[in-house]
Formats: structure tokens, sequence, C-alpha cells
């Protein structure tokens, strides 16, 4: 199999990147988890949802996955493998959940849902530091 060298930069600049990405998405989620714990009534959603949970419940749920999110970012900065492997799947999650998201802030969910396939095709395209 050939190398890539400038698909190889792309990623791994992308990769760069994402860890970046992945603690600004994680810092911006604990704040609407904690936004949402608050006061729940600052969102609302606009119509009937079949995933319909409480605002408080979403809102600890974002505030933990924003944890979660900050440190694969971390792990994936310092080139850990348990940070790609972490980076891969926290933003797999992270795509589910804001698709759940979607009646309270639709656009910020497209958003972080493309944010994340980035994030995961540049985890997944790089070969990391050894190569």
């Amino acid at each position: 199999m050939t190398e890539h060298p400038v698909r190889q930069g792309i990623a791994a600049g992308t990769s760069i990147g994402a860890s970046i990405l992945l603690l600004t998405v994680g810092t911006l989620s604990v704040l609407a988890g904690i936004a949402a714990v608050a006061e729940d009534t600052m969102y609302v959603a606009g119509f009937e949802y079949i995933y319909e949970l409480d605002i408080t419940t979403w809102g600890w749920t974002h505030i933990v996955l924003g944890v979660v999110l900050a440190i694969s970012g971390l792990g994936l900065l310092t080139g850990k493998t348990w940070g790609r492997v972490a980076a891969m799947i926290v933003a797999a999650v992270s795509i589910i959940a804001n698709f759940l998201w979607l009646p309270y802030y639709p656009w910020w969910s497209v958003l972080i849902i493309a944010l994340d396939a980035v994030v995961i095709w540049a985890v997944a395209t790089w070969k990391g530091y050894a190569a």
C-alpha cells in the first residue's frame, strides 16, 4: 500500500485541530449543560419529539459528555493511543447525543454533528506520530 504524504499531512493537521475542537466542544457542552441544569426554561422544544426527556437530564448528559470530550481531546493532543480511540468513540456518542438534541438547538446540533464527523475522519485517517 502506498503512502500519501499530502493526505497524511492533512490528516495530521486535522487531528491536531480535532483535538482542539474536542476541547472547545467539550467546554461548550459543559456550559450548555450547566445552563440547562440551572434554568431549564431556557430551552424550549418547538414540536413534539419522540426522544423527549427532561431538560435537566439533557443538561447532565451534556455536562458528562463535555468532560469526556475534553479529556479525550487532551489525550489526542498528546498523541496517546487511548486518546485516538476515545476521540473516535466519544465523537460518535456526541453525534448521537446531538441528534437527540435537535429539537432544542437544531443549527448547533447540525454543526456539532459535522465537526464530530471531521474528528472521526481525521483520527481514523492519520497514521500517528510513529508513522
